[in-house]
């Protein structure tokens, strides 16, 4: 995969229009960083079935994503959540959904936690491991930024009407949280289930293992889709290439790198 590219919509504007602006002759993807690193990895073999193809990827966040659509500075948005009302007027097209894992440092002894627990850890609430039956040390929380996409489906799946605590380490990558989370045996965090290796514990929710196996049969609650937004109906190189996505071998590329088409 490419190495993530975070641009916020501003920058993301400026460097279109010295490109050219409405001339592009590419297609640009903008939005969601957790979607990010497999749009790019789709990109990436897109360009190699079709050399003359080009296929631009940008990251910060889902809402950045909805924006970037609505204002004409991208062709695709990318968000890892599902669209408000208001943004229901968007095409969109879920190509893929993945599962939100709890993880925590593979030394720490916790194997499992209820939706309520980790509520009660997020809101602060619960301030120690021990409350949990874990070591008697502080509980570290890392949370990932407001407008992320990654934040908002876990706020929708598990704290509800409940805030985040302002004492959350906030992060603006999954993968910034799963360094934190790998570097300190007291910490805890989210990130997309696709992302999770063995520097880090993903927990059981409620009992249930986070797997892709259980985000497919549903007995996993906490999972979420991974979508393509564009302002209207595709046509043209933009449904070309979203075609590509959701055929067989766009499918295979995402199950490949752990999600579920």
């Amino acid at each position: 995969m490419k190495k993530y590219k975070i641009l916020p919509l501003i920058l993301l504007a400026l460097l279109l229009s010295a490109c050219g602006g409405g001339s592009r002759t590419g297609i640009v993807v903008a939005g969601s960083t957790s979607v990010q690193p497999y749009a790019e990895y789709l990109a990436e073999e897109y360009e190699k079935i079709f050399p003359g193809a080009h296929v631009e990827i940008s990251g910060g966040g889902s809402s950045v994503g909805v924006n970037a659509v609505e204002s004409g500075v991208a062709d695709i948005g990318m968000s890892s959540r599902s669209l408000k009302d208001y943004e229901d007027h968007l095409w969109s097209v879920e190509i893929a959904k993945d599962g939100l894992a709890i993880i925590i440092n593979p030394s720490n002894p916790i194997d499992n936690l209820t939706r309520g627990q980790i509520c009660a850890i997020y809101s602060g609430e619960v301030t120690n491991w021990s409350e949990l039956g874990g070591n008697d040390a502080r509980i570290h929380v890392m949370a990932r930024e407001e407008g992320s996409g990654t934040r908002s489906q876990f706020t929708e799946l598990v704290m509800g009407n409940i805030r985040i605590t302002p004492k959350a380490i906030v992060q603006n990558s999954n993968g910034a949280i799963k360094q934190l989370v790998t570097n300190d045996p007291y910490s805890i965090g989210f990130i997309s289930l696709g992302v999770v290796d063995e520097s880090v514990k993903a927990i059981k929710i409620d009992g249930v293992a986070a797997s892709i196996e259980n985000v497919r049969n549903r007995r996993y609650s906490l999972y979420r889709p991974f979508l393509f937004i564009t302002k209207e109906e595709p046509e043209g190189k933009v449904k070309d290439y979203i075609d590509f996505v959701l055929s067989d071998i766009g499918k295979q590329l995402l199950i490949s790198e752990g999600l579920i088409p």
